[in-house]
C-alpha cells in the first residue's frame, strides 16, 4: 500500500485537480516531501497524480526513443520503495528527440498524464507518462538501475483479474496483485528496466521490426517451438513482445523456434499492437532453430484432397505468384480442390469499379503449371463492387480451383452476386439450385463481408458439396491486454450470424440427403473452440476436422505470440464417420518471417 507520505501528496494533488487550479507545484514550501516515481505510478494502473504537475522528479535515464510519434525517454528511480505493486519507472514524453542519454541522472518537472495507445475506444490500458517536461541533467555516466529479471518463476500463471463490474469490467481501479496475475505483474514493471534471458521466439520477426518471445518454454508448447492458444482462459502468460531502440538493420530476422540467446534488456513499454513490450537497449544473440516449411503427403488415387488457403490480397501486381504456386504444388501436393480466400480483382486496390478477377486467377494457374502442377480449372462469382469488405477497391472473394483430371464441377446456371442459392431434392439426392452460387447474399449478416460460395463437385461418381467461406474478421475486438477483463469480442456478433446462415444451409442439404458429403471450409476467422465454430457445427451437421489433431498441433495463424486456429475445414457426419479422413495443417507461413501469406493452408483427405 502507499506510504502515508504518498497518500498525503496524492490527496493534495487530487484536491488541486478537482479545483480550478491548472497546475500544482509540490516542491514548495522547502520542507515539502519529494515526489518519487513510485508515488506517480501508485498501486493501480492509473496514477493517483494524473493531471497534476510534479516537480523535480529524480531518476536515471534507462532508455531513449528518438523515432516515431512517441519520442521521449524512460526514467527510473535508483532508490525503490518496498511495495512490489508500485513501478519505479516512468516514460517522459518529449514530443521531439530528447536531449538526454542513458545513464544521465536527471530531474523532471511536468504534468502526469495517462496516455491510451490506440485511443480510448480501443479499450487498451493506459501508459503513465510525464508530459510537457522541463528536464535538468544533474550528472552523466551513472550506472543504470539493474534490470528486473522476467522469467518463468516471476510471471504468475493466472493471466488477469476479473474487471470491476461497477466500472464496466475495467481493471484500472483495482489494486495490483503482481504475485497473482501476469498482467498485474507486467503493469507493476511499467517503464522499468527489465530483462529476459535465452528466450524462445514464438512469433517471427514482422515487417514492423518486432517479434515475440516466451519466458515459459513449456507453456502450451507446439512441437515446432510456438505457443498454442487453446482456450479463452489459456492466454499464455509467458509471452512478451520485443522491439529495439537500436537500428532497424540490426534487429534479428527470426522464425518461430529460434532463440534470443543471452540477455535482452530494456524498458518495459505498453503499446496498442500487443500491450507490454520490452524495448531493448541490449538484444540477445539470435540462435537459429532450423525450422523448415512442412510438406503434406500426396493423396492416393482413391482419396479426395480438399484444401483451403488464404493468399492474402493476391492481385496481378504482386510478386508472390510463383511462391504460392510452389506451395500448392510442392507443399500441398496439388490438392484436387482448393478454396482460395482473398483473391482480389484484376487491378487490386485500385477502386475504379473493376470486379472481375480472371487475370488474377489465370496468373496463379499458369504459375502452378509452370511449377509442375496440374492445369487447374476454376469457378467463382464476382462480388458487387465495394460490398464485400477487405482492402478498399480490392473486391476480395473466394475462388474454387479444381483439377479436372481428378474431379468435375457440376455447372448449374443461375448463380450471381445477389441471387441466393437454394437446395432441392432430385431422385432422392440433394442438389443445388445454382452451382456455383452464393448463400443468402441479401442477409444483413454479410454486410461488408464475403458471401459464402457453394458448389457441387463429383469425384469418382460421388457428389461432394463444398462451401467456401471467409467470415467477418476480428477487427474491433479488444486485445488480451485490454483494461477490460475479460476483453470484449464485438466482431463475434456478425460472425455468429454468418455461422448461423451457413449452418442453416448445410442443414437444408442434409435434410434433403442425410448422407450427403458436405465440406464447409475457409478463413473462419475464429477458433475451433469458439462459439462461432459451435454454431457452424450445430447439432452435428458439421464437425471441425482440425480437432482430429493433437491440441499442440492445432494452429493455422500466429498472432502476438499465440499460435491459433483461424482457418478450418468442417465436414458432415458421412465424411467424419465413414471416409477415413486425414487432416493436416501445413505450416508454411505463420511461423516464418519471410511468409507469403499470414495463414497456413489446411488439407483434408478422405475417401468418398
Amino acid at each position: 500500500m502507499p506510504s502515508k507520505r504518498t497518500a498525503r501528496i496524492g490527496a493534495l494533488t487530487v484536491a488541486a485537480v478537482c479545483s480550478t487550479i491548472s497546475a500544482v507545484v509540490l516542491t514548495t514550501p522547502a520542507h515539502a516531501d519529494t515526489v518519487h516515481i513510485h508515488d506517480i505510478q501508485g498501486t493501480t494502473r492509473t496514477s493517483p497524480l494524473a493531471g497534476a504537475k510534479v516537480t523535480d522528479v529524480a531518476g536515471i535515464v534507462t532508455g531513449v526513443r528518438t523515432y516515431g510519434s512517441s519520442k521521449g525517454f524512460w526514467l527510473q528511480d535508483s532508490a525503490p520503495d518496498a511495495d512490489p505493486a508500485t513501478s519505479e519507472g516512468v516514460f517522459v514524453f518529449t514530443s521531439s528527440a530528447p536531449k538526454v542519454a542513458v545513464g544521465d541522472s536527471v530531474t523532471v518537472t511536468g504534468t502526469v498524464s495517462e496516455y491510451v495507445p490506440g485511443g480510448a475506444s480501443s479499450g487498451n490500458q493506459s501508459v503513465t507518462e510525464i508530459t510537457k517536461p522541463t528536464v535538468t541533467v544533474v550528472s552523466s555516466g551513472n550506472a543504470v538501475p539493474a534490470a528486473t529479471v522476467v522469467d518463468a518463476r516471476s510471471v504468475p500463471n493466472a493471466y488477469a483479474p476479473a474487471g470491476d463490474t461497477a466500472a464496466s469490467g475495467s481493471v484500472n481501479g483495482l489494486t495490483l496483485e503482481p504475485a497473482k496475475y501476469a498482467l498485474d505483474y507486467y503493469e507493476s514493471l511499467e517503464g522499468m528496466n527489465v530483462q529476459v534471458a535465452d528466450a524462445r521466439v514464438v512469433t517471427a520477426t514482422d515487417p514492423y521490426t518486432e517479434l515475440w518471445v516466451t519466458v515459459k518454454p513449456r507453456e502450451h508448447a507446439t512441437h515446432r517451438g510456438g505457443t498454442v492458444y487453446g482456450s479463452y482462459t489459456s492466454q499464455n502468460t509467458g509471452r512478451i513482445q520485443i522491439q529495439s531502440l537500436g537500428a532497424t538493420a540490426d534487429f534479428p530476422t527470426a522464425n518461430v523456434g529460434d532463440k534470443l540467446g543471452g540477455t535482452t534488456a530494456g524498458p518495459l513499454d505498453y503499446n496498442q499492437f500487443g500491450g507490454y513490450t520490452l524495448v531493448a537497449n541490449q538484444l540477445g544473440t539470435l540462435e537459429k532453430g532450423g525450422l523448415e516449411r512442412e510438406t503434406t503427403r500426396k493423396q492416393s488415387h482413391g482419396e479426395l484432397a480438399v484444401a483451403t488457403y488464404n493468399v492474402e490480397n493476391l492481385d496481378p501486381g504482386d510478386a508472390s505468384f510463383d511462391a504460392h504456386a510452389s506451395a500448392i504444388v510442392n507443399n500441398l501436393k496439388s490438392p484436387d480442390i482448393v478454396s482460395l480466400e482473398e483473391i482480389q480483382d484484376n487491378n487490386g486496390a485500385t477502386d475504379d469499379g473493376t470486379v472481375s478477377a480472371d487475370q488474377t486467377v489465370r496468373k496463379l494457374i499458369d504459375a502452378i503449371v509452370a511449377a509442375g502442377g496440374p492445369a487447374y480449372d476454376w469457378r467463382s462469382i464476382d462480388p458487387v463492387n465495394d460490398q464485400d469488405g477487405g482492402e478498399p477497391g480490392g473486391n476480395i472473394r473466394q475462388v474454387f480451383l479444381f483439377n479436372p483430371e481428378r474431379v468435375s464441377f457440376t455447372d448449374r446456371a443461375g448463380g450471381d452476386s445477389t441471387t441466393a442459392v437454394g437446395v432441392t431434392k432430385v431422385h432422392g439426392k440433394a442438389q443445388l439450385t445454382a452451382s456455383p452460387g452464393r448463400i443468402d447474399p441479401a442477409n444483413a449478416a454479410w454486410k461488408s463481408s464475403r458471401k459464402p460460395l457453394a458448389g457441387e463437385f463429383v469425384f469418382r461418381g460421388h457428389t461432394v458439396f463444398v462451401i467456401a467461406n471467409h467470415l467477418n474478421s476480428k477487427g474491433g475486438d479488444q486485445g488480451l491486454t485490454a483494461q477490460f477483463q475479460p476483453p470484449a469480442r464485438s466482431s463475434e456478433v456478425q460472425r455468429h450470424a454468418q455461422a448461423t446462415a451457413v449452418n442453416a444451409f448445410v442443414d437444408e442439404i442434409l435434410k434433403s440427403q442425410k448422407n450427403a458429403d458436405v465440406i464447409t471450409l475457409g478463413d473462419i476467422n475464429d477458433f475451433e473452440f469458439s462459439d462461432t465454430a459451435k454454431i457452424l457445427e450445430g447439432d452435428g451437421e458439421l464437425w471441425s476436422a482440425i480437432k482430429s489433431l493433437p491440441k499442440s498441433e492445432r494452429y493455422t495463424y500466429d498472432y502476438q505470440g499465440n499460435a491459433q486456429v483461424l482457418d478450418q475445414i468442417l465436414v458432415s457426419p458421412s465424411i467424419r464417420k465413414d471416409c477415413g479422413l486425414e487432416y493436416d495443417s501445413v505450416h508454411i507461413n505463420s511461423e516464418f518471417s519471410d511468409q507469403i501469406s499470414d495463414h497456413d493452408p489446411q488439407v483434408l483427405r478422405f475417401r468418398p
